[in-house]
């Protein structure tokens, strides 16, 4: 047996003190790459807003700030991911996890896992080609498949409208087949006008030229209105009414401000006219016996 020297005596208080100082180094360095991730994270969101408003100062073009607006929105998220990704991977290293099979597995399990959740790859590769050809934005109005509605958000996952009713709709981004944009460079407000059978057709459209010309010299919606009133004529025979079809180009999204507002001052100038607007009507004939 070997005999109690002091070296002996210090050596497992030596050990534990190493071991301790270690762990706590080790715990530094973990704060470290915490905070650093952190920083770099605020750092890289900030520089992107930055850019993103030094762009949008210098455009003048409304649809070319929205797609600033989405894509900045898009590049924030994927900068916090990849932080994130890489700060976790670090912090493992340190707390002696070896990252390099981690990885390699990664690789086998994100293979297996690609066949089960395509979905989930198609939503992002659907998702990335949707704002590289700046189909959708922050801020338009679309109606995708089935769902219509304000565009309050575009991830690489989703959209998120926002319809008349106040209902929100997720739309997976692999869900989209087709996009119909009604907020692009202007858009066109039709009207359809029913008047009975019995009217001067081209009174009427004189009636409605003239209300259109009214409504475009308005101060209200000057900004709104591109173009004079075009009056495409008959667009069809109905029950009780003859349909005249109208438009104006307006500026994007006041295609529905425009419409309700001529509709009302037609009803008045038709009022003021004497012209008719129909109502549903049944003719019924007696074959006498």
């Amino acid at each position: 047996m070997e005999p109690m020297t002091q070296d002996n005596f210090l050596q497992p208080i030596i050990d534990a003190w190493q071991s301790l100082g270690g762990a706590a180094a080790s715990s530094v360095r973990i704060i470290g790459i915490l905070l650093a991730a952190w920083v770099a994270i605020a750092v890289a969101q900030r520089s992107i807003r930055l850019l993103r408003a030094r762009i949008a100062s210098r455009l003048d073009d409304r649809e070319a700030l929205k797609r600033a607006e989405t894509l900045g929105r898009v590049f924030r998220y994927m900068a916090a991911v990849v932080i994130t990704l890489v700060a976790g991977m670090l912090v493992l290293s340190e707390l002696g996890v070896s990252v390099a099979p981690i990885l390699g597995a990664a690789g086998v399990v994100g293979l297996a896992v690609g066949f089960g959740a395509q979905s989930l790859v198609k939503d992002y590769f659907t998702g990335f080609f949707l704002l590289l050809e700046n189909q959708i934005r922050q801020g338009d109005v679309v109606k995708l498949g089935e769902h219509a509605g304000f565009v309050e958000e575009v991830t690489l996952r989703f959209v998120q409208l926002r319809d008349y009713d106040g209902h929100v709709h997720f739309v997976p981004n692999g869900t989209i087949s087709t996009v119909i944009n009604m907020s692009r460079g202007y858009a066109q407000s039709v009207i359809d006008v029913g008047v009975a059978y019995g009217e001067d057709l081209d009174r009427v459209m004189d009636v409605i030229r003239a209300v259109g010309a009214e409504m475009r010299a308005d101060p209200i919606h000057a900004a709104r209105i591109l173009d004079e009133l075009e009056i495409a004529g008959v667009e069809r025979w109905e029950d009780s009414a003859v349909i005249v079809r109208a438009r104006f180009r307006v500026a994007p999204l006041e295609q529905w401000n425009v419409r309700r507002d001529f509709l009302r001052r037609l009803k008045r100038a038709f009022n003021v006219h004497g012209i008719e607007i129909p109502f549903p009507q049944l003719t019924i004939h007696r074959a006498d016996k």
